[in-house]
């Protein structure tokens, strides 16, 4: 064995845990007594001011208290913009474990300010459908209902009850939630015996109209009372 290969047997890895900063956006309801708290996740590349527009386009989501989570990973997208992405290839389960006490921490801090009142229904779009699943299934604070929009469900996901009713949602001509995929998802809901409201809408990795519509009589189902 040579010197260069005795000194790299001797590498060790050192994981560090630090403190960094997160973001999120908080859109009060315009009434007096919210239905309560739709919450976001965004796609990769994005923000949390673009999943905040998809929320407050959904019909009646004015009646809920709207918080978009921005993910904590920049990156750069080929066109120069810059957003955030929830997850890498790379240390894959200890970025979901990260992710996971993120989202409680955002509770948290809500809880802090005043309390999470009212019914708490998840939204995730593209890459953030997993996160709003994983979030569901592993955070703090079970929700009542999860609006999945053109991602998958993980496929390491157990125990798919704890999700309440899920709403769905693929457009025809998206390439990347296949039909295969979401077929897939239905099935696996399904046999975990959660009521799945599916919407199949003309149109490709994004909201349409005809998905808005679906979404907001999903959404307002979710209303208690």
């Amino acid at each position: 064995m040579s010197t260069e290969d005795e000194h790299e047997d001797m590498v060790n890895e050192r994981v560090i845990p630090v403190t960094i900063c997160g973001r999120a956006l908080l859109r009060p309801s315009a009434l007096p007594t919210p239905a309560g708290h739709l919450v976001g996740f965004h796609g990769y590349g994005g923000t949390a001011e673009d999943e905040l527009r998809l929320l407050t386009a959904i019909p009646g989501s004015d009646r809920w208290t709207l918080l978009s989570i921005e993910a904590l990973h920049p990156v750069i997208l080929q066109d120069g913009r810059q957003g955030s992405s929830w997850m890498t290839s790379r240390d894959r389960l200890r970025r979901i474990e990260e992710n996971i006490r993120y989202v409680d921490g955002v509770f948290d801090a809500l809880d802090v300010e005043g309390g999470i009142p009212g019914t708490i229904v998840f939204h995730g779009f593209s890459q953030g459908a997993g996160m709003a699943v994983r979030a569901a299934l592993q955070g703090h604070h079970s929700p009542a209902a999860v609006m999945l929009l053109g991602g998958d469900i993980p496929p390491e996901a157990e125990d798919l009850g704890r999700m309440g009713r899920v709403h769905l949602a693929r457009g025809l001509k998206d390439r990347l939630y296949t039909v295969e995929k979401c077929d897939e998802d239905r099935t696996r809901l399904r046999d975990a015996g959660v009521m799945v409201d599916a919407c199949t809408f003309r149109g490709g990795h994004g909201p349409g109209a005809e998905y808005l519509r679906s979404a907001g009589a999903f959404l307002a189902g979710c209303v208690r009372g």
